[in-house]
């Protein structure tokens, strides 16, 4: 990255390697790392499953059992239902959205450098950074909310929860189906932006800090080895909290959409 100035480096770092132009264009990084974090996950558990034993276990299998354990008692505490669908979906969306973030604990030159050895000019590693893949997550869980209100009422007791609530009467059902349109659009708009806006946060942080060390000032590099440091501690409760909450309203929402009574 030498001989970049400060905004092309930043620029530099928040380009996607992208097929296509303008709204159609994919992000290949993004597509790229989300999968091979998923892949991860996967390896990690089959493993971890198919070497399981009754006896002592080791590290792995008690990280693995406490996890599952954990996520069951979440689930259980708040999905009224069976959970044989739900609580598998909780445990997968926590790893797998904090082994993407945890992707952003990578020194940022680190894997752009590695790229370009191979030709690749732009690479963004932190899937999570993406709006389109944060969007692309909450979007499924839209779709599972839906799914599960008509499970649960039918599709007559589906179009009445959002025609005649909040105000029971037919002549208010247009004014009753924005309202409840805009409460259930916000649900995953806010889960996408809210995961997207934490780590492009984080992500640009850990960029203006790789500039201290470009700096020609001593001071400015000798501050951001601790500075770095620092961060990065304290975003390991970033990446973490962030997989937590979107698990934890993912749930919530489908316990919502499972088990909202009728008030009308």
């Amino acid at each position: 990255m030498a001989g970049l100035t400060t905004a092309e480096y930043i620029g530099h770092h928040l380009t996607y390697l992208s097929s296509g132009e303008g709204f159609w264009s994919i992000h290949l990084d993004s597509i790229f790392f989300s999968v091979l974090s998923g892949i991860l996950f996967l390896y990690i558990f089959y493993r971890v499953a198919s070497r399981a034993t009754s006896g002592v276990p080791g590290k792995m299998q008690c990280l693995v059992e406490i996890l599952v354990e954990w996520v069951d008692g979440i689930v259980k505490e708040n999905f009224q239902g069976v959970r044989t669908f739900v609580a598998p979906l909780g445990l997968t969306i926590f790893c797998w959205v904090f082994i993407m973030n945890a992707i952003d604990l990578i020194p940022v030159d680190f894997l752009p450098q590695a790229a370009h050895l191979v030709g690749v000019n732009h690479l963004r590693a932190v899937s999570t950074a993406d709006v389109n893949t944060t969007f692309a997550m909450s979007i499924c869980v839209f779709f599972l909310i839906l799914y599960y209100t008509i499970k649960s009422k039918g599709m007559k007791g589906f179009v009445k929860e959002y025609t005649l609530h909040p105000f029971n009467h037919w002549a208010f059902a247009p004014v009753n189906l924005l309202l409840e349109s805009v409460t259930l659009i916000a649900k995953p708009v806010s889960l996408a932006l809210r995961l997207f806006g934490n780590m492009y946060a984080g992500e640009l942080i850990f960029v203006l800090i790789a500039l201290m060390y470009m700096s020609d000032h001593i001071a400015l590099q000798v501050i951001g080895v601790p500075l770095h440091l620092v961060w990065a501690i304290f975003h390991i409760l970033v990446i973490t909290l962030q997989a937590f909450i979107f698990m934890m309203l993912t749930i919530v929402y489908l316990s919502l959409a499972n088990n909202k009574l009728e008030e009308h």
